[in-house]
């Protein structure tokens, strides 16, 4: 078949190089814009660019697809099929109507939870313990189409987003290839999704990182590996941000301590509203990811003190 393949960022990568194993022919990539990185905001490839260009795959990045010059770019690939892998950007009636087999999303849910852009996060700070990824023929809502196949995953207590995110990028990848097998033999069986069940997934924003210890220490650990590695939890610590990468629950008492209070330093194990909860890993501002240990070695801190909440005020 002729496709073409709209996709972003790191999670797309591998359902694009699937396509070229499964020996597809890719005709166009179509990306979002380069986007400035780093401390010299030197403007970046996104990594879908760069994969497509490393294989000489023709790139197209249009500020928006409703306009008619972005639709005859597409049209002028006469695409049987356009596969959309986290693309980013609402695709506009035209263009789903274009390819004869339609469009065909990956989504890293298992739908109809977790619409929306940031489903491997919000499903990780939620306390789901099932994750996965789902095919679904594309329509107008956004994550509604009929779903194609679904593949699941176990998400361990320990597990942050970041390792769940390369996971399921492979199994959207096997996702993705199933089902053009299937579509091209004639087997795939769209289910309608039940709306009634939907959930909704929004973008992350740097405000969730803000630590709250007046919260249980569960649900604390939750959202600490639901935002890592981006855009992490933070608390303000003598006048500058500790980011919190890992912690564990322990069934330390904390009923008699105000949270945030230090309970230990070995481990380092802080109160929280229910619970307490152990900082395993920590990055000081302008200092490398080290253990608690390591960070205490230079940051003395005493067992009764109390560390700071940074949540936003009501």
């Amino acid at each position: 078949m002729n496709i073409i393949f709209m996709g972003t960022p790191e999670f797309a990568v591998p359902c694009l190089q699937c396509l070229l194993q499964e020996r597809h022919q890719v005709s166009l990539v179509v990306t979002q814009g380069d986007k400035p990185k780093g401390r010299g905001h030197q403007l970046a490839f996104p990594p879908v660019k760069e994969y497509a260009l490393a294989n000489h795959l023709p790139v197209f990045q249009p500020v928006s697809l409703k306009s008619e010059e972005a639709y005859q770019r597409l049209a002028q690939e006469k695409p049987d099929l356009i596969v959309v892998t986290a693309y980013g950007k609402i695709l506009p009636q035209k263009v789903l109507d274009l390819p004869p087999y339609g469009c065909i999303n990956i989504h890293a849910s298992l739908l109809p939870r977790y619409r929306g852009a940031a489903p491997i996060q919000w499903a990780v700070i939620n306390g789901e313990t099932e994750s996965g990824v789902t095919s679904m023929q594309m329509a107008a809502g956004l994550d509604t189409g009929d779903m194609l196949l679904r593949r699941s995953r176990e998400i361990p207590p320990e597990m942050t987003a970041g390792e769940l995110h390369d996971l399921l990028a492979q199994d959207g990848a096997a996702v993705l290839a199933q089902t053009l097998r299937e579509l091209e033999t004639g087997k795939l069986r769209p289910e309608k999704q039940d709306d009634a069940l939907s959930t909704y997934a929004p973008m992350l924003t740097k405000d969730l990182g803000r630590m709250d210890w007046t919260k249980p220490a569960s649900e604390l650990h939750n959202l600490i590996r639901g935002l890592n590695p981006w855009p992490s939890v933070t608390v303000p610590f003598r006048g500058k941000r500790l980011k919190i990468h890992r912690t564990r629950v322990t069934g330390e008492d904390s009923s008699r301590a105000v949270p945030g209070t230090v309970l230990s330093l070995d481990p380092l194990t802080v109160a929280c509203g229910q619970g307490s909860l152990i900082l395993e890993e920590v990055q000081y501002e302008g200092a490398r990811r080290m253990t608690a240990a390591e960070f205490l070695r230079g940051h003395p801190m005493t067992v009764g003190s109390v560390m700071e909440s940074n949540k936003i005020k009501e």
